[in-house]
């Protein structure tokens, strides 16, 4: 096990809806551009988003490869977006091996692009671009323990200067979302799960945040697993060092019941 001191951070990003890529400021976008420049200048960046479900783990790009504009309906100027970032060949020949060795049998996805929970919130994190970025999926509907298993194998990035960033968010339910109401009334079920998890968080209860269903406000808070389990894949990678500090970068809610939390998990 590398030193404490030597180990990269693990985040997690709550990154909201898309529109956010195109924002100048308000506080969810000025948290997150102060957040990137409070971390330590990583050498390559490991997303892990709730867009991208594929089991076993695929991997990509590891090459160029233009931005997936996952959503539609929203303004032209949104697809015109471009994040130019390094493909990771280097960092996708560590994960690979680090998966294989899991017993995660990795899958290569060369041309598949960055999607939308992982550039919205990198054109604020780190907007200029110049730093590698891999993306890696995960499963939906599988045993928690699957994305555990899947933030342990990645644990050993953190010492080679890598930041894993789980991307989703602490509670959503696109049925139910108001988008009237940007900053106004929170649902009180979305508040009650929101604070749940940053009390599990704070604990690192582990075990805890794994078995989140049976959490007040889970249901509405999660009919898909999809956009929590990223939390759980980055709490497990900064588990294996250890109990690390925990600090929320970001909170809040937008559209009634969207929980916007970001979360930063240290060793240091």
């Amino acid at each position: 096990m590398a030193a404490p001191s030597s180990l990269m951070p693990v985040g997690f990003v709550g990154h909201g809806a898309p529109t956010l890529g195109l924002e100048k400021n308000g506080p969810t976008v000025e948290s997150w551009a102060a957040w990137g420049k409070a971390l330590p200048p990583p050498r390559a960046l490991l997303v892990v988003s709730a867009h991208w479900l594929e089991k076993p783990v695929h991997l990509g790009p590891t090459q160029k490869a233009g931005l997936i504009h996952d959503f539609y309906g929203f303004p032209d100027e949104l697809y015109q977006i471009q994040y130019p970032a390094p493909a990771a060949l280097r960092l996708a020949q560590e994960v690979f091996s680090l998966l294989s060795k899991a017993g995660l049998n990795p899958i290569q996805s060369p041309s598949r692009g960055l999607d939308h929970g992982a550039w919205v919130p990198l054109v604020h994190l780190f907007p200029k671009a110049g730093i590698p970025v891999l993306q890696v999926s995960m499963g939906t509907r599988v045993p928690m323990a699957e994305h555990i298993a899947l933030g342990r194998a990645l644990a050993p990035l953190r010492s080679q200067g890598v930041l894993i960033l789980g991307s989703g968010n602490l509670t959503h339910n696109l049925r139910i979302v108001d988008f009237t109401n940007r900053y106004g009334h929170v649902e009180p079920w979305a508040r009650e799960f929101d604070d749940w998890a940053s009390q599990a968080l704070e604990s690192f209860d582990l075990k805890t945040l794994a078995d989140y269903i049976h959490a007040p406000g889970a249901r509405l808070a999660h009919p898909t697993d999809d956009h929590y389990t990223p939390l759980l894949v980055a709490a497990a990678a900064a588990g294996e060092a250890g109990t690390p500090k925990v600090r929320f970068p970001h909170a809040g809610f937008e559209y009634g019941s969207l929980s916007m939390r970001c979360v930063e998990f240290n060793n240091a």
